[in-house]
C-alpha cells in the first residue's frame, strides 16, 4: 500500500499582473518541489497573474472609472486562457516531472464569452492532464467588481497516490456545504488556497482538518508593495496607498488531529515539503467521521448541480 505522500507548499509572489514571468517563478517553484520528491505542490489564489490588491487603494469601486476600465483591461489581457494553451509549458513540466499541482489562476473563461474573469482552481495530475478548473462559488466583497460567480462544475475530488484530494478558493472554506461536497466524496487531503494572509489560516485550516479528520494543506501567496511594477496602469496610484506588505503568507499544513505538520510560514517565499501519512486519517476517523458513521443521510441530504453555467448551449441541425 503506498500510505505516504509527499506535498509541497509553493509560497511565492507572482510578477504581479505579469502573466509570462509569473509562469517562470511557477516553473521554478515546481523544479524546486520536485527536486524535494514532492507528489504534490499547491500554489495560492489566483497566483497567476495575481490576486487584484489594487481595488483597496484606488477606489476601486466607483462607477465607470476611467482608472478601473484600464487596470481591468490589462488584468483581462493577462489572465489565464486555457483553450488558447497558457497552461501548456506547466502541464507540460508537470508530465515531465511526474508531480500534480494545484494552481490558483484568474481565468479568462471562453464558454462564457472571454472577457470575463474567474477565480479558478485548477488541478494538473501527473501526467499533465487538467482534471477539474473549480470556479469560485461566491467572490468575497471587492473581488465582485472583477470576478464573475462561478459554478459546482469544479467541486471534484482526485485520487493521488491512496490519497482523494479536492480543494477550495479562499474564503469558500467557510461555506459548510462546499467543505461537505468534498468530505462526501472520499476527501482526505484537503487543498485551500488564499491571495496570503495568516489571519485566514491560522484558525480555519486547524478546523478543517479535525472537522473532516484529515490533512489539510493551505497555501496562500506573498504580495509586497515592491512587486507592484511601474508598466502596470496607474500604478503610482496603488503604490502611494498601499501598505508595505499586502499579502504576508501563512502557509501551513494540519494533521488529521489538528496539529501542526508545518506551522504558519510568514512574510517569506518557501518551497517546503512535509509526508504525510495515510494511516493517520484512519486513526482519526475512528470516532468519527463526518460523511460515514457519524452522517445522517435518512435526516439530512445535499444536492450539488455540477453542471457547467454557459449562456448558450447549440443542437446541432
Amino acid at each position: 500500500m503506498n500510505d505516504s505522500l509527499n506535498i509541497a507548499i509553493a509560497q511565492i509572489a507572482p510578477k504581479w499582473l505579469n502573466k509570462k514571468e509569473t509562469i517562470k517563478k511557477i516553473e521554478l517553484a515546481i523544479e524546486e518541489a520536485t527536486s524535494q520528491k514532492a507528489d504534490l505542490v499547491c500554489f495560492g489564489e489566483t497566483l497567476l497573474p495575481g490576486y487584484p490588491f489594487w481595488l483597496d487603494f484606488t477606489d476601486g469601486a466607483k462607477f465607470n472609472s476611467a482608472v478601473q476600465k484600464d487596470i481591468y483591461a490589462h488584468y483581462l489581457n493577462e489572465a489565464v486562457s486555457i483553450e488558447q494553451g497558457d497552461l501548456n509549458s506547466i502541464c507540460a513540466l508537470a508530465k515531465k516531472n511526474k508531480i500534480a499541482v494545484y494552481l490558483g489562476c484568474a481565468e479568462r473563461a471562453s464558454d462564457r464569452g472571454g472577457h470575463s474573469i474567474y477565480c479558478s482552481l485548477l488541478f494538473i495530475d501527473k501526467t499533465g492532464a487538467i482534471q477539474s478548473i473549480h470556479r469560485k462559488l461566491m467572490p468575497t466583497y471587492e473581488e465582485r467588481l472583477v470576478w464573475g460567480i462561478g459554478d459546482g462544475n469544479g467541486l471534484k475530488v482526485h485520487a493521488l497516490n491512496n490519497f482523494t484530494v479536492g480543494g477550495l478558493n479562499c474564503w469558500e472554506n467557510w461555506i459548510p456545504l462546499a467543505r461537505t461536497a468534498l468530505y462526501a466524496q472520499g476527501e482526505n487531503l484537503h487543498v485551500a488556497v488564499w491571495p496570503g494572509n495568516v489571519s485566514n489560516t491560522v484558525d480555519l485550516t486547524r478546523h478543517i482538518a479535525k472537522e473532516n479528520r484529515m490533512y489539510v494543506l493551505s497555501v496562500s501567496g506573498l504580495m509586497r508593495k515592491d512587486d507592484i511594477s511601474n508598466d502596470i496602469p496607474h500604478a503610482e496610484l496603488t503604490q502611494q496607498n498601499a501598505n508595505e506588505l499586502l499579502g504576508n503568507g501563512g502557509s501551513c499544513i494540519a494533521a488529521p488531529d489538528g496539529s501542526w505538520v508545518i506551522e504558519p510560514i510568514v512574510g517569506k517565499e518557501a518551497v517546503v515539503t512535509a509526508t504525510i501519512n495515510l494511516n493517520e486519517v484512519r486513526k482519526e476517523r475512528q470516532n468519527f467521521d463526518p460523511s460515514g458513521h457519524y452522517s445522517r443521510p435518512d435526516v439530512f441530504e445535499l444536492n450539488v448541480n455540477r453542471q457547467r453555467q454557459k449562456l448558450i448551449n447549440f443542437t446541432n441541425e
